[in-house]
């Protein structure tokens, strides 16, 4: 979906004009989230229930819309509102992946959180006792979490160098690193119920600023969304063919690639570890998935004023002005934004500064929740493996965790700011839908489930993702792939999921039905649960 997000050359259309007063303003903005993140965070001990959980006191409504704004990244305000003015149909049929994915988390809300567990390796070891499953969770969890990061810094380095008027790839580099320090002091003295309050401010800030670009936009075509739409049609890059399909996916297999790519957003971003640990934190089952219809609700309305932003950037600016600007438009609602005033008008700063801060307050939400969830899986789960082995003393704490984490993630943004790592996205949600997505259907819903067939489907999805997405053209043989010079490639789909999601199946089901059955224990912390226990009443 993201196939030249981070490696664009773009220029965010932030005019001289405007960029003092959004630059003062975004200061002080990230200076208050940053002192109320330390307000609402108590001194606690890392393993408390109440710095992971929230002592699972969240209400529904609050802990719903604290989920919808764990999907609204960096990444989604960049990139769907551009592939819609670029890329029309296409564009928006991949905007409502999202809303499908908390379909998927609406199904499983209620077995997760009745079964207690609230990271990966937790409902991993519902069937799995010992260290196996936990060591699994926490080599997938990093396999997603440090690309992920990667790829939002990376994205939030580069607006934020055209913001200060350096859009050169050493101020690039700086940017990253010097905003990945920022947000990594978030990480680290967060807890989830101080997140979940920043994310509740992200969400009316999103929705109250889309909703201004939307009205002000409409009302450039007399309050008609219908002239808004055609005229968005006549302006685009393809007037023939922009409420058809196909104008996105390249490469020989272009349908099968889209359907491969919507396959692994879909399940890929249902079982991402800041998911799994916010329907865990759910007061009850029942609670859970009131959370998650609420998070339906917030999110629906989100995504429709995504997608009319993105219909408004091309009726306005035109796609030639868009693809121009930036060539995946991810520039394309600050174009917008630009647009409907005219130059140095105070309103034209106003919402210029409004759509920079929703932008920064959504990296500062998305890396914390992110860098959280995984400092979470890899403390607590890494604690319980050593417990369960028989060694003395815990892993690391999770301030420790996080802290390491930002500095493997800060270290990989300074090394590789060269580089086109635009793939990485879909890289991490291949891994999530190929890796944890099929063991953890498999732990909730089959039985049978049992050691061989978690580490098969975990590490062969692992693998088997991997593999594919090295031999893609997504790291060779183009001119965006990670070595453009150079050319070795043996898959050739964009996306592997079409084949690493149904194998990983294949190797769980392989494995339960060879390997043998999982004794039942009555010591311990990993006691496989009764069907009552784990499914509730």
């Amino acid at each position: 979906m993201t196939r030249q997000l981070a490696g664009s050359s773009a220029l965010v259309p932030i005019g001289s004009d405007v960029r003092g007063p959004v630059i003062i303003v975004f200061l002080v903005f990230v200076g208050i989230s940053l002192l109320w993140l330390f307000t609402l965070s108590a001194a606690q001990d890392d393993g408390s229930e109440k710095l992971y959980l929230a002592d699972r006191s969240l209400s529904p409504l609050l802990n719903g819309v604290a989920l919808a704004g764990e999907l609204m990244s960096v990444v989604t305000l960049l990139a769907v509102p551009g592939a819609i003015a670029l890329f029309g149909y296409d564009g928006f049929v991949f905007a409502i992946d999202g809303m499908l994915a908390l379909g998927i988390v609406f199904l499983l809300a209620r077995r997760i959180r009745d079964s207690g567990r609230y990271t990966l390796g937790g409902v991993f070891a519902l069937r799995v006792p010992g260290r196996a499953p936990r060591i699994a969770a926490i080599v997938v969890a990093l396999a997603v979490t440090i690309p992920l990061l990667l790829i939002q810094l990376r994205a939030a380095g580069i607006a934020a160098s055209h913001l200060i008027g350096l859009p050169t790839i050493e101020a690039q580099a700086a940017c990253t690193v010097l905003m990945g320090l920022l947000v990594a002091c978030c990480a680290v003295v967060a807890d989830l119920r101080g997140s979940s309050t920043i994310h509740v401010v992200k969400v009316l800030v999103a929705l109250l600023t889309l909703a201004a670009l939307v009205v002000l936009a409409l009302s450039e075509f007399g309050g008609d969304p219908g002239e808004l739409l055609s005229t968005a049609a006549a302006k685009s890059l393809d007037p023939e063919g922009y409420f058809t399909p196909g104008s996105w996916q390249s490469g020989p297999f272009p349908r099968l690639d889209g359907l491969a790519m919507h396959l692994v957003e879909i399940t890929g971003i249902a079982v991402l570890p800041q998911l799994i640990l916010r329907v865990g934190a759910s007061r009850s089952g029942r609670a859970a998935r009131r959370s998650v219809a609420v998070a339906g609700a917030v999110l629906g309305a989100f995504t429709l004023l995504l997608v009319m932003t993105g219909f408004a950037a091309v009726a306005v600016v035109g796609g030639d002005g868009v693809g121009t600007a930036d060539a995946n438009g991810q520039s394309a609602t600050f174009l917008l934004a630009s647009s409907l005033f005219p130059q140095g008008s105070p309103a034209r700063g106003v919402l210029i500064t409004a759509v920079a801060c929703l932008f920064f307050l959504a990296l500062l939400t998305t890396v914390t929740s992110v860098t959280f969830a995984a400092g979470v899986t890899v403390a607590e789960d890494g604690a319980d493996s050593a417990s369960t082995s028989g060694r003395a003393g815990r892993a690391p704490g999770l301030r420790t965790v996080i802290v390491l984490l930002c500095v493997v993630v800060l270290s990989l943004s300074a090394v590789t700011y060269r580089f086109f790592v635009d793939f990485l996205m879909v890289f991490v949600v291949s891994v999530a839908a190929s890796a944890i997505f099929p063991a953890l259907v498999l732990s909730l819903f089959w039985a049978r489930f049992n050691r061989r067939g978690l580490l098969w489907s975990v590490y062969g999805g692992l693998l088997a993702t991997s593999v594919l997405m090295l031999t893609s053209p997504n790291v060779s043989g183009s001119p965006f792939s990670l070595f453009p010079d150079q050319d070795f490639v043996l898959f050739p789909f964009m996306t592997p999921g079409l084949f690493s999601v149904p194998l990983s199946f294949l190797l769980g089901w392989l494995g339960g039905v060879t390997g043998p059955a999982e004794p039942v224990s009555c010591h311990g912390t990993d006691v496989p649960p009764s069907r009552h226990h784990v499914f509730g009443s």
